[in-house]
């Protein structure tokens, strides 16, 4: 059955929406419900942008130097995924350090 849009859409001026799933909400509307992702060390405090932690325990390294309780990293990124932070090219999960 075909929808009956009316007389009141202003053909000359419409728009796609590549985000429209069909619901009738629009995308800006999604993008507020989004969560944001909140980072917590080993101690469950909130990490931030370029703090700086420090492991809690020894941790083995794959091809590198093995990571020493109380080693610091300095200047931590937030990535995309829950639990993971970085420090320059190595991705740390946050449940081995904790803020300083």
């Amino acid at each position: 059955m075909a929808k009956d849009y009316g007389d009141d859409i202003d053909w000359d001026n419409w728009e796609y929406d590549e985000n429209d799933d069909g619901t009738g909400s629009s995308s800006s509307q999604n993008n507020d419900e989004e969560e944001t992702l909140v980072f917590k060390d080993a101690n469950w405090v909130i990490l931030k942008w370029w703090e700086t932690v420090a492991a809690i325990k020894d941790l083995p390294v794959k091809g590198g130097k093995d990571i020493k309780r109380w080693d610091k990293f300095k200047n931590i990124k937030l990535t995309d995924e829950e639990g993971l932070i970085e420090s320059w090219k190595m991705v740390l999960k946050t449940e081995f350090f904790k803020k300083i």
